[in-house]
């Protein structure tokens, strides 16, 4: 689908997202892994990008799959808890977790979210309020931040 920051892969299995993916990223899998093209399974996932896109839409409601380890899927748990519109830390995630000292395992799952934006590792920064990494690009991000801020967070920082 095509979208403000470029065009979006969705990949789904068995009814349920298990990839939404931007041409840049560093973990895109080949073409010839996708499977077959099939827009109807994908057509909820692109509508509710498209309202989110729009500013229509600050919570998904998709079926999801992320593959990973068991470490990884508690830290992409935790990504879909942040509100929209806010941030967390590494370290607080780490917390979260239980273990001030998971904060690099964390950054390492965090970086290897297959179902960017839904799953929001968009909102992951540096313990300095710094915007480091994304897989998708350090444009993408501040876009995607900069999407979801409120209207006066937005002119607060005009003034």
């Amino acid at each position: 689908m095509p979208s403000p920051i470029g065009d979006v892969t969705i990949v789904s299995e068995d009814g349920a997202v298990t990839r939404v993916m931007t041409y840049s990223q560093k973990h895109a899998p080949d073409p010839s892994e996708l499977g077959e093209r099939d827009d109807h399974a994908g057509a909820e996932a692109v509508r509710q990008l498209t309202e989110y896109f729009a500013r229509e839409r600050t919570a998904f409601d998709l079926p999801l799959a992320p593959r990973g380890d068991e470490f990884k899927q508690r830290v992409w748990a935790l990504l879909r808890e942040i509100p929209y519109g806010e941030t967390r830390s590494y370290g607080d995630l780490a917390r979260a977790l239980g273990d001030v000292n998971l904060s690099q395992a964390v950054g390492f799952a965090n970086g290897r979210n297959p179902i960017a934006i839904v799953v929001p590792c968009h909102r992951v920064i540096g313990a300095d309020g710094s915007l480091v990494g994304y897989a998708g690009g350090l444009d993408r991000k501040r876009f995607l931040l900069a999407l979801e801020e409120s209207e006066e967070t937005r002119a607060q920082r005009l003034f």
